[in-house]
C-alpha cells in the first residue's frame, strides 16, 4: 500500500469512496445550503444541508417512503417518486425559508434525465432555485411515468407473459403499471395540498 516516506494517506470518506472532498470544498465556497440527494435500490433522499464547522446540518428532509401516505403506492426509487420527493423537500424548504439551493450529487455518475435530476426538478418545480442547466432534466413525460406505462401497455399486447413477470410486484398488489400517469397527477396534487 505505502508508496515510500512521502506517501500521504487519503481522509478515511475518500479512501471508503463516500466524499470527493474537492467537489464539497467547491460547494461550500457559494455558502449556499446543498440539496443532497441520495439514491438506494429501494428509495431517494433529499435533504437541504448547510455545512457548520462541527459538522453537516440537516434543515429540511424528504424521504421516498413517505409518499405511501399520499397514495404513491408504486416504487419509491423511480423517477417519479424521486421528482415527488424533491417536489415534497422543496415544499418543506420554503416553510422554513429556504428559497435556494447547490446540487450535491455526491460520487454519482452525471447522466442527463437521471433520478437525481428528476429530484432537482421536483424542488426547482416547488418554487425553490438552484444553478443548473435545462438539459440535463427529465423530459415531462418522463417525470410522469408515462414511459413506464407506454411500456406497459405494449408488453401486455405483445407478451403477456414478461408482463406478467416485469410488473409481477404491482399486480400482487393491485396495481396497473398503465395507471402511472394517473396516479402521479393525483399524488402531486396532494403533496400540493401541504403547502398550505
Amino acid at each position: 500500500m505505502a508508496r515510500g516516506p512521502r506517501y500521504r494517506v487519503k481522509f478515511r470518506r475518500r479512501r471508503e469512496g463516500k466524499t470527493d472532498y474537492y467537489a464539497r470544498y467547491r460547494m461550500l465556497l457559494g455558502g449556499r445550503p446543498r440539496l443532497v440527494v441520495r439514491k438506494s435500490n429501494r428509495h431517494i433522499r433529499v435533504h437541504v444541508v448547510e455545512a457548520r464547522p462541527e459538522g453537516d446540518h440537516t434543515l429540511v428532509m424528504a424521504f421516498s417512503k413517505e409518499l405511501e401516505k399520499l397514495g404513491w403506492l408504486y416504487s419509491r426509487s423511480n423517477t417519479p417518486a424521486a421528482y415527488l420527493t424533491g417536489f415534497l423537500a422543496g415544499i418543506r424548504a420554503k416553510k422554513k425559508g429556504i428559497t435556494e439551493a447547490i446540487l450535491d450529487i455526491g460520487l454519482y455518475r452525471s447522466v442527463p434525465g437521471a433520478r437525481v435530476y428528476a429530484a432537482l426538478k421536483g424542488f426547482i418545480d416547488a418554487g425553490c432555485s438552484a444553478p443548473h442547466s435545462p438539459e440535463i432534466l427529465p423530459s415531462d413525460e418522463r417525470i410522469r411515468g408515462e414511459d413506464i406505462a407506454s411500456y406497459a401497455k405494449y408488453l401486455k399486447e405483445n407478451n403477456p407473459e414478461k408482463y406478467q413477470r416485469v410488473f409481477s410486484g404491482y399486480l400482487k398488489l393491485g396495481l396497473l403499471p398503465e395507471e402511472i400517469p394517473k396516479v402521479f397527477e393525483e399524488t402531486l396534487e396532494k403533496v400540493r395540498k401541504l403547502e398550505g
